[in-house]
């Protein structure tokens, strides 16, 4: 039974750092690789304060990594298979009466290349 506990708290912080659509949207970004802050804020249109922020949060969670070049960080998904399990949130959003748009749902899996 603790094993379980100890699972479920795992699980439970990752959907915590997740639940931010900054950061899901961050994570989808980074599914073709490593990016740095200024490419992430411009895709995102958010300033690069903000997506730094969210970058630390991600990164002391260990759901990125970093890499400096000079003056750039450049950061990745630790395990990439998280933005597919993020996909895969899709058939729950789309299963549910949430008020987000079908046709909505259809352009986030064509951008996100599900």
């Amino acid at each position: 039974m603790p094993s379980r506990i100890a699972v479920a708290r795992e699980l439970a912080d990752i959907l915590k750092v997740l639940a931010h659509p900054d950061r899901v949207r961050m994570v989808e970004e980074l599914r073709s690789g490593e990016l740095d802050v200024s490419t992430l804020a411009e895709r995102l249109q958010l300033a690069q304060a903000r997506v730094s922020q969210h970058l630390t949060l991600l990164r002391s969670h260990r759901l990125v990594g970093d890499r400096r070049l000079g003056r750039q960080h450049f950061y990745h998904l630790t395990q990439p298979e998280l933005a597919q399990w993020i996909v895969s949130g899709l058939d729950f959003v789309e299963g549910r009466p949430s008020g987000v748009d079908s046709d909505d749902i259809s352009a986030a899996r064509k951008l996100w290349g599900a």
